[in-house]
């Protein structure tokens, strides 16, 4: 009896030690469906939005079509700086824990729902339609960085010619 209370009690430490490794992580690239929402629950905010990925593809009789896979985002974060950026088209990555939700509609279908708890977010770009055009150019968000910073040219770089890194 004492040998499988030492087995039971070494696999819930294997358990406890790798439990936090084991991890199904969804990526996805596409463009907010609307603008997000942030709401507090339990005193934590929550950054709520929509992305959809549209894939682009041939049927067996070579007529193009798009099919559109939209998924629910739930970002659990006091980072709310990114709130501005977050509007309808804006072409984003975002990573996360993936969860299928099953729900019966109005008319008594079976739906489902993919919804990502994000890890991780970043911006690509968003549509600019106020220029007019097809909307197919992108702005990108305002960045902290300087583009005036200066980049030395290869002649201004000087190494040692005896300082080989092998």
């Amino acid at each position: 009896m004492l040998f499988l209370n030492e087995y039971i009690l070494c696999i819930l430490l294997y358990y406890q030690t790798f439990k936090k490794q084991c991890m199904i992580k969804l990526q996805v690239i596409g463009n907010l469906g609307k603008d997000c929402t942030v709401n507090t629950v339990n005193g934590k905010n929550v950054i709520n939005f929509n992305v959809a990925h549209t894939e682009k593809y041939k049927d067996a009789q070579g007529t193009p079509k798009e099919r559109t896979t939209w998924v629910e985002c739930a970002y659990w974060t006091d980072r709310t700086g990114i709130v501005p950026y977050l509007r309808k088209g804006t072409h984003v990555y975002v990573e996360g824990t993936p969860d299928v939700r099953t729900y019966t509609t109005q008319d008594g279908r079976q739906g489902t729902a993919l919804s990502l708890r994000i890890i991780n977010v970043q911006l690509l770009g968003s549509r600019n339609n106020n220029e007019g055009g097809d909307g197919s150019t992108y702005q990108h968000p305002p960045s902290s960085y300087s583009s005036t910073a200066s980049v030395p040219s290869s002649t201004d770089i000087q190494e040692p010619a005896d300082d080989l890194p092998f």
